[in-house]
């Protein structure tokens, strides 16, 4: 794999689904359905994950894909691959609030080692460059064809009498908050889509638990870009090193989290 274009290929593709996302997002209205598992899909999914799919297949072609959209991608075996969800966070782009983002990622033997997220609602662009190391862009606006300033991602030193922690908005249970409560905990934030994985990466969170169905479509990019801010991402039962590219790819549950952080089981 050619990492260099691989980081170029990738943050160009989600600022282009990115924008056919917002499009469809500052319309009077769209069209919602229901896909088999009761997730909602709209058009703008459905653009976006053309738009990426038919870029990568150019840039990539001999590389496997599986992509959230295409349920026959799912039945793949493989270890080495791309993986896209292209618009992570249905439900808060239903609700228009913002919460949304582009996921796509490079996964290597079993590990998410480059990604992008891209929130186009909130402005803000998190990936891995070639040397795999984490950075955000900073905007107002990106250029697609020129990268702008570039702030490295570092996960804090978190403070275990005092941590920040992060947790979904739209799927908070009564077992990720009994699990929250085994900590000291001084600040807890609400956040949807893989954007969590970026704070914890940012070092605005130092921990984001998740007690809820989940797919590696949904948290691949996001655990790359947490990975190259020098994060980890663990399996919640064992705490053992969390892979991808499993039968069905269906997730356990998780924790994702700053070195340093005491876990609880």
């Amino acid at each position: 794999m050619d990492l260099e274009r691989l980081a170029f290929v990738l943050r160009r593709l989600a600022l282009d689904a990115g924008d056919r996302i917002m499009e469809v997002y500052h319309s009077p209205e769209f069209e919602v359905r229901q896909k088999s598992d009761a997730s909602p899909v709209t058009e703008a999914d459905e653009a976006a994950d053309r738009l990426i799919s038919e870029g990568l297949a150019e840039a990539f072609p001999q590389m496997p894909l599986v992509t959230e959209e295409q349920a026959a991608s799912h039945l793949q075996s493989v270890r080495t691959f791309l993986i896209v969800d292209p618009l992570d966070g249905t439900k808060e782009f239903v609700q228009r609030r913002g919460d949304f983002t582009v996921n796509i990622a490079y996964v290597e033997n079993g590990v998410p080692v480059r990604g992008v997220v891209y929130a186009p609602a909130k402005g803000r662009l998190f990936y891995t460059l070639a040397d795999g190391r984490s950075v955000e862009e900073i905007g107002p606006g990106f250029h697609k064809d020129v990268v702008g300033e570039q702030r490295p991602l570092m996960v804090s030193v978190p403070d275990n009498r005092a941590l920040r922690v992060v947790a979904s908005k739209s799927h908070r249970d009564p077992a990720t908050d009994a699990y929250i409560a085994q900590y000291a905990v001084q600040e807890m934030t609400s956040a949807g889509s893989s954007l969590k994985f970026c704070l914890v990466a940012a070092g605005e969170a130092d921990l984001y638990p998740r007690l809820g169905r989940t797919m590696e479509w949904d948290t691949a990019a996001g655990d790359a870009v947490l990975r190259g801010a020098g994060g980890k991402m663990v399996r919640l039962e064992d705490h053992a090193p969390f892979t991808y590219g499993k039968p069905g790819f269906e997730n356990p549950f998780f924790i994702a989290y700053a070195p340093g952080v005491l876990l609880v089981k």
